[in-house]
């Protein structure tokens, strides 16, 4: 098997107050990158010059493209993993901090096979002041021991069917995956358009320790925000979106499914793909018809108990009890 090469992507946008830590984590990997590339949105702060000064002193080579206009974070993303050269593109955000063996155990996972086509780990939560907050990444979004497991049998697609569990800051995947998922809509997440479509390509490997500090703050355009909130506000947020929340997410995977039934022969699990989408799709359907009286709501809401919809495609007996108890 050809050496692996690794490009690390980051995309910045005013990212001064937490940059230099991140940049100097990159440094200090036992396995340094082949290259870092930065793709910056349009700062205003001292950004671009905390890049240059890294630039010139790192010992790998960084290249900074600086965007004519705003793309905004998926968009840019897009484009910054496009401009990489390496085998594997490693994706960072601006304002964690790797531990230094990060590179090195992603580049162990990858190695083995062509058919492992991602590679993703669990990280630490640290707030503004890079205190650990106790909690773990995978803990907050839900990626229990069950949904592991599932992924380790080849049923990733179930887990990323009912909620997006994997963080793209935490994860590395091969470069010639990435053009067929192209033009990511804007209206996506980056990282969960990504990670389902590798899905349809291949094998996952799950790295469980974390590799690295995520900082969760109020400045984040993305995060695990929603996902750690009490159930008393999961609910308070939920009754202020109702069901604007799910027919967007119902809009996100019918691209999924109308990319995927245009692009098959370009994803060898496609059909398997498409099969939990139009489930993921039925369920989503099904909640949003739900008759406004609430005692009306219990035979479909029974429904899809039965059919045990609630728990592969939503958030179980919490999605039971906002489709019968919210206005």
């Amino acid at each position: 098997m050809m050496p692996l090469t690794i490009s690390v992507a980051m995309c910045t946008f005013n990212g001064e107050p937490f940059l230099i830590a991140q940049l100097e984590s990159i440094a200090r990997q036992d396995r340094l990158p082949n290259e870092l590339v930065v793709c910056d949105d349009g700062s205003s702060d001292r950004t671009l010059e905390i890049l240059g000064q890294f630039a010139k002193r790192c010992s790998f080579p960084v290249r900074i493209e600086v965007n004519s206009e705003n793309l905004g974070s998926t968009r840019n993303f897009e484009k910054c993993i496009s401009r990489c050269q390496g085998s594997i593109v490693a994706l960072t955000d601006q304002d964690d901090v790797w531990y230094p063996h990060k590179l090195r155990r992603l580049e162990a996972a990858l190695r083995d096979s062509r058919d492992i086509v991602a590679a993703f780990s669990d990280a630490e939560v640290i707030d503004d002041d890079s205190r650990p907050v106790g909690l773990r990444l995978w803990e907050s979004f839900g990626l229990d021991y069950a949904s592991q497991t599932k992924f380790l049998r080849g049923r990733a697609l179930e887990v990323l069917c009912n909620h997006p569990v994997i963080t793209g800051a935490t994860l590395a995947f091969r470069r010639d995956r990435f053009h067929p998922m192209l033009p990511i809509p804007p209206n996506q997440f980056h990282d969960a358009w990504i990670s389902f479509l590798l899905a349809a390509s291949g094998r996952f490997v799950l790295i469980p320790e974390p590799l690295m500090h995520y900082r969760r703050h109020h400045r984040q355009q993305v995060g695990p925000g929603a996902s750690v909130l009490s159930v008393a506000a999961q609910m308070a947020e939920a009754k202020k979106r109702g069901r604007t929340r799910r027919c967007e997410e119902r809009g996100r995977f019918q691209q999924l499914y109308d990319f995927l039934s245009e692009r098959s022969e370009s994803f060898p699990h496609a059909e398997a793909a498409m099969r939990e989408v139009e489930g993921k799709l039925s369920h989503l359907a099904r909640r949003e018809r739900l008759p406004e009286p609430r005692i009306a709501r219990v035979f479909g809401v029974l429904h899809e108990v039965l059919a045990g919809a609630y728990w592969r495609y939503s958030s179980g007996w919490k999605s039971v009890a906002k489709d019968l108890l919210l206005p």
